[in-house]
């Protein structure tokens, strides 16, 4: 039997069982040390979406507001209760509160809209460098920190679009980065899906734009994501507008950060340069004792 790769460990997450009427049970996948935040944000987002329609995408994801209240495990089943707080004409409402051995880990809220038409516009894309001629955000990573190959296995592929000197940790840099993205293989059409790869990616990079402004690279920091916030301009449905296999452009900065809290705001961008989210979060960043 050939081994599930970690999309497809992803996937598996992704698909919760329903315990009864807005509960649901997750599995936190397989790994060591704390559970990735993006997991638990993308398995609240598929509760949430369970309780708002057939999956059609008909009212689909466009905000969402998270707190990460606890480090979440991966040897103990997650356990989602959704709140169904409004259902409106054009809006409904949800909130998400994940627990693991009986303590909240994770709290959602997450709106949904019907489509409409209306006023639309957007900044330009940030220049970057062809995918292509940059490294393997994972295979940098684990050089850095001297881990085994197994360590650089992720559903998702990044590849750092800013220069880095690991032979100079201390070196700081302006906190902005420009990084490509995608999901390491097909995605079934279900938009359900797809909002919550797309919430899973968007927890990824933010940390270290706020730390190359301190000289903290991996390894050289102790940090935790504290909040989430994301917008999807483009909101996915059956058919259209989907993720797909093909690299994403996913821009941050941090403007301020004081008292071991650094703020980082992001912005995700298909290839044609469409911004198809935009991103927030507060993240805890200490000195590594």
């Amino acid at each position: 039997m050939s081994e599930r790769s970690p999309l497809d460990t992803l996937l598996r997450c992704l698909d919760l069982e329903a315990l009864d009427r807005d509960l649901y049970l997750g599995d936190p996948g397989p790994g060591e040390g704390r559970l990735f935040g993006g997991m638990v944000a993308a398995q609240s987002v598929v509760a949430a979406y369970r309780t708002v329609c057939s999956g059609d995408g008909d009212r689909p994801l466009h905000s969402l507001h998270a707190y990460f209240l606890r480090p979440g495990r991966h040897d103990v089943p997650l356990r989602f209760v959704v709140m169904r707080l409004r259902d409106g004409k054009s809006f409904t409402t949800r909130n998400v509160v994940a627990y693991q051995g009986g303590e909240a880990v994770f709290n959602l809220s997450a709106s949904f809209a019907t489509p409409e038409a209306g006023i639309s516009h957007q900044s330009p894309m940030p220049e970057a460098p062809p995918p292509d001629t940059l490294e393997d955000w994972e295979v940098l990573r684990a050089k850095a920190l001297n881990l085994p190959k197994a360590f650089r296995e992720s559903p998702v592929e990044v590849r750092l679009g800013d220069d880095y000197d690991f032979a100079d940790p201390k070196k700081r840099y302006e906190p902005r980065q420009t990084n490509w993205i995608r999901v390491r293989g097909a995605l079934p059409d279900d938009p359900v899906v797809h909002s919550g790869m797309l919430v899973y990616l968007t927890d990824r990079t933010l940390l270290s734009t706020a730390a190359r402004a301190h000289g903290l690279p991996w390894g050289k920091r102790m940090s935790a994501s504290l909040d989430h916030a994301v917008w999807i301009h483009h909101p996915f449905v059956r058919g259209q507008h989907m993720l797909d296999q093909e690299w994403m452009l996913y821009a941050s900065e941090s403007p301020a950060a004081h008292a071991a809290r650094g703020v980082i705001f992001g912005g995700v961008f298909r290839a044609d340069g469409t911004r198809i989210a935009s991103v927030a979060q507060e993240a805890l960043i200490r000195t590594k004792r």
